[in-house]
């Protein structure tokens, strides 16, 4: 079965909903294809600057975003952590009923006169006038326009999320420690939620600790060293569940440089096109 698309957009991440709600505001349809079954909430939250909510005021959804998430001490920026899951159900919420097609993995591209034929895992394939590619680091569309993997930098990142039932007490400031080998990032997105990160050079004990949540825990709580004990203890409160691993990728400057980030009517977006370290994200 082959269908007719004006605008398909593949994945439905930040980047992907983004430019569907982006085109939306324009009277322009576009189909989101994502192969997950529902939204990919995974990573918890990350921290946006004036910038980034300059683009989200620019489709609409600022003002209730801000609403929901404490703004941080920081000197002339606009500085908030945000809630990834509150960022995408705000986004999908704003778009037309069908935008989001899950279930829907792609598994190849390939010429049909101007357009694109993109052939889905379930048997059935679409027929893009126009195809952007927002699928993350392992993008299919990245890699039909000629892209090489991203490369690994020889860090790990932990990432996870504590709730407070009854708030957590904490001021709206950034923390960050630094231990041998090891930082550690906490921040506030609300009153109830600490969302946190921590970054580590490769170990032999990786392979363990994606098997186990628990076993990660333990990992950084042997390795945070003389930090306070409330700051430690949000680590402690986490729930196993609530705690992922993954390694730090990034695409080199010159590959964007000297790549085709667009191809006729193809192109990239998000992580797709710019991997990129979250210290310098």
């Amino acid at each position: 079965m082959e269908a007719v698309e004006d605008i398909v957009i593949v994945g439905a991440g930040i980047a992907g909903l983004t430019t569907a709600l982006g085109l939306h505001r324009l009277g322009l349809r576009s189909l989101v294809v994502e192969a997950s079954d529902g939204l990919r909430t995974t990573g918890f939250a990350f921290l946006t600057w004036t910038n980034a909510w300059r683009a989200l005021d620019a489709v609409g959804i600022g003002e209730p975003l801000r609403q929901q998430h404490n703004q941080l001490s920081r000197r002339g920026h606009e500085f908030r952590c945000v809630q990834r899951r509150t960022l995408l159900e705000t986004l999908v919420n704003e778009l037309p009923s069908g935008t989001v097609r899950y279930s829907s993995k792609v598994v190849s591209i390939e010429e049909s006169g101007y357009s694109k034929l993109v052939h889905l895992s379930d048997g059935s394939s679409l027929k893009a006038k126009v195809l952007i590619g927002c699928d993350g680091v392992n993008s299919a569309v990245t890699k039909w326009l000629g892209f090489k993997k991203p490369a690994f930098v020889g860090r790990f990142s932990i990432r996870g999320s504590a709730y407070y039932e009854h708030g957590h007490g904490f001021e709206p400031e950034y923390f960050r420690y630094n231990a041998e080998g090891v930082r550690l990032g906490a921040i506030a997105c609300d009153e109830k939620s600490i969302y946190w990160f921590f970054t580590f050079s490769s170990s032999s004990k990786n392979e363990e600790m994606e098997e186990s949540p628990a076993k990660t825990k333990q990992f950084m709580l042997s390795k945070l060293g003389n930090i306070p004990d409330n700051v430690r203890a949000i680590i402690e409160k986490t729930e196993p569940a609530n705690i992922i691993l993954s390694p730090l990728r990034f695409r080199h400057p010159w590959e964007i440089l000297l790549g085709n980030i667009s191809k006729t009517n193809v192109c990239i977006a998000g992580d797709a096109f710019h991997p990129v370290t979250p210290d310098i994200g």
